[in-house]
């Protein structure tokens, strides 16, 4: 396992596309930890002129650098704080994204027979629904929160991997280090966990970067059509009330440009890290 994890580890410094979408990343994350130092106002405080009046649609300036919404609140500090709820949905979604869809596929792929027929079938079922209607749906009966849009990306999301890593392992129980390791005695569950599962890493780690910029392409759908969590700031929020209040008309591009950007960029950003890590596991793309 130890020879992946460098491999892993190493291609973002071999390939430009993989070491770009983890610097986005970063920038991305330390934005996050250091959202109370880069924006010490209250996202959410509704914010007066020193006259008394409501500080509403105040243009950019250098006390607010993006100008403040229709309620006064700073478009800047939501624009910093909306990263945090990013992240918090794009990892949550990746992490049970890569986990079950590694182990479905692993199961499926090495037991084969009806397990893989039951598994591949619930796959299909999943992979039938529409995808957001699906995320609409659930979060109207759950109740629109953060956790509940990362289950309902988590249930969609995770068959894409479970079929790619099934497919890979197919191949990967007939290699010779696989039946040595079944003469030596060893149980299916370690030659599948310690034998096999190093193997297909890469794979999971290419679907967990596709599912951060799902999920937060989601989450800004969901929020952009009010069944957001209304207790935090996010990007999708941002737009929802820059539509609301006619901010295109009014010309307050400040409000909706920037969070749109951040969305793309973290988007992107994924696809970036996903290209760079299919050499990882298809050494034939190299010099292609």
């Amino acid at each position: 396992m130890l020879p992946v994890l460098k491999r892993i580890a190493a291609m973002p410094l071999k390939d430009p596309f993989a070491f770009t979408g983890l610097l986005i990343y970063l920038l991305f994350a330390l934005v996050a930890i250091f959202a109370e130092q880069l924006a010490p106002i209250d996202p959410m405080e509704i914010l007066f002129t020193s006259a008394g009046k409501l500080a509403a649609n105040v243009p950019p300036s250098a006390e607010f650098p993006l100008g403040t919404t229709n309620l006064g609140r700073d478009i800047y500090a939501q624009l910093v704080y909306g990263t945090r709820s990013a992240l918090a949905v794009g990892l949550s979604a990746a992490i049970i994204v890569a986990t079950v869809g590694t182990i479905v596929g692993l199961v499926a792929g090495y037991f084969g027979g009806t397990t893989d027929a039951v598994l591949m079938r619930i796959a299909d079922m999943a992979l039938s629904l529409p995808f957001l209607p699906f995320v609409i749906v659930l979060t109207g009966f759950l109740g629109a929160s953060t956790s509940n849009i990362v289950l309902a990306v988590a249930v969609l999301l995770w068959p894409n991997s479970a079929r790619v890593i099934r497919s890979q392992v197919l191949t990967l129980r007939e290699r010779a280090y696989v039946e040595a390791a079944r003469v030596t005695g060893a149980s299916a569950w370690r030659i599948l966990f310690v034998h096999i599962a190093p193997n297909i890493l890469p794979l999971s780690f290419v679907y967990a970067a596709i599912a951060i910029g799902w999920a937060i392409i989601t989450e800004a759908s969901v929020s952009f059509l009010g069944f957001g969590d209304s207790t935090s700031v996010s990007w999708g929020s941002m737009l929802q009330d820059a539509f609301a209040s006619q901010a295109l008309s009014r010309g307050q591009y400040a409000w909706f440009v920037p969070p749109g950007i951040c969305i793309i960029l973290i988007v992107v950003a994924g696809f970036f890290i996903s290209r760079g890590y299919e050499e990882v596991f298809m050494p034939r793309l190299r010099g292609r």
